[in-house]
């Protein structure tokens, strides 16, 4: 079966300020070999950011995305037939669901540097994941992406 074109995907990348505190982490790693020489504090500014970099780039590929008949939201994959309402929730409703409201069973896809989020029911019988809580920055094109996708 050949998989049409995805009629959403989006990368959850880390926020700017991020990558600002990978060369710092650099800056700090040269600073602790400095008394060893010059060389060593280049490998550690270099060794270091790229170190930090690389943690921050891994923490920030999660993919979401809508092909053909499943959802696939970071290492899940679920078949749309067993997802229910979407439900676009705003700052204040995510940080109540993330918080408070969230049920230990659901499955997060959670980016707290993301304000809003989807919530979706599951559907399946079969499936003890009462809902999937999924930080997107666009939450209305997600569940819209979502509902186009359905099966009749």
């Amino acid at each position: 079966m050949q998989l049409s074109a995805a009629p959403y995907e989006e990368r959850l990348t880390a926020p700017r300020t991020w990558w600002l505190i990978s060369f710092l982490v650099g800056v700090s790693m040269a600073l602790v070999l400095l008394p060893f020489g010059t060389l060593p504090m280049l490998g550690g500014l270099a060794g270091g950011t790229a170190v930090a970099a690389v943690a921050a780039s891994s923490y920030g590929s999660v993919r979401i995305r809508v092909v053909g008949d499943s959802l696939i939201a970071g290492e899940a994959k679920i078949p749309l037939a067993a997802l229910g309402e979407a439900e676009v929730l705003d700052a204040e409703e995510a940080r109540a669901w993330r918080t408070y409201k969230a049920d230990p069973r659901a499955f997060l896809l959670l980016r707290a540097y993301i304000p809003t989020a989807l919530r979706v029911e599951v559907t399946d019988p079969q499936d003890p994941t009462p809902y999937l809580y999924l930080s997107t920055r666009e939450p209305e094109r997600l569940a819209q992406a979502l509902r186009a996708g359905k099966p009749a």
